[in-house]
């Protein structure tokens, strides 16, 4: 009985984070209201308060479906110890992806996160956590980049942390469109060769021989 019990908890705590989702992309997050997404859940508002303190709590636990999946995933991938890196990196950049074409509530708090959240008041708090993840999370992405340079797949001068930063910029890039102008990436189809032009650019032996490029 007890398990049952729980069982439905963690279901009603999913019910409202996907109503919280609908609410929020329709109305953004500032205008959204506890009423009316306790509407959407089909629960009572003290249904919401016994899994989250306010709004803003709501909004850092859509912000974690996000971020705790890929993160685990990253990890997990890191520790199987691929022969090559880059190209295990690569295939996980284009799973993501393509995710996001058959996800559509990842893809609703994307659209929260890019268009529908003013950061402010109360927010920016979140604001900050949320560079916080992304510090953690670009030191386990790095980390793929310093294997694949002690394989010799980089070059010894190319630094680990930037090729992180520019893969984050690359992906962000692709995402805002994505959630901006649906119709514009056919993601399904073009994913990988989109990865690929990044991930062929820094291999070694492929880039030109600039100043800080990622290889000789």
């Amino acid at each position: 009985m007890v398990r049952k019990t729980k069982e439905e908890a963690e279901q009603t705590r999913e019910d409202i984070l996907e109503a919280a989702a609908i609410v929020f992309s329709e109305k953004g997050v500032a205008r959204a209201s506890l009423d009316e997404i306790a509407r959407e859940a089909g629960v009572t508002r003290g249904a919401i308060y016994w899994h989250f303190k306010n709004k803003a709590d709501i909004f850092r636990a859509l912000h974690d479906q996000l971020h705790t999946p890929f993160m685990d995933m990253i990890i997990e991938e890191l520790e199987k110890d691929h022969p090559r890196p880059l190209e295990q990196l690569e295939g996980i950049c284009v799973e993501g992806l393509k995710d996001l074409v058959t996800n559509e509530q990842k893809r609703r708090i994307l659209k929260i996160m890019f268009l529908k959240c003013d950061f402010s008041g109360e927010m920016e708090a979140i604001l900050e956590e949320t560079n916080k993840q992304k510090k953690s999370k670009a030191d386990v992405l790095s980390r793929y980049f310093k294997y694949a340079q002690s394989k010799g797949h980089l070059s010894k001068d190319a630094d680990p942390q930037v090729l992180t930063l520019a893969l984050f910029c690359y992906l962000t890039g692709i995402v805002q469109e994505i959630v901006r102008c649906p119709n514009l990436l056919d993601l399904e189809n073009n994913a990988a060769t989109m990865m690929r032009l990044f991930f062929a650019g820094i291999q070694f032996g492929k880039a030109s021989n600039t100043h800080s490029s990622a290889c000789c």
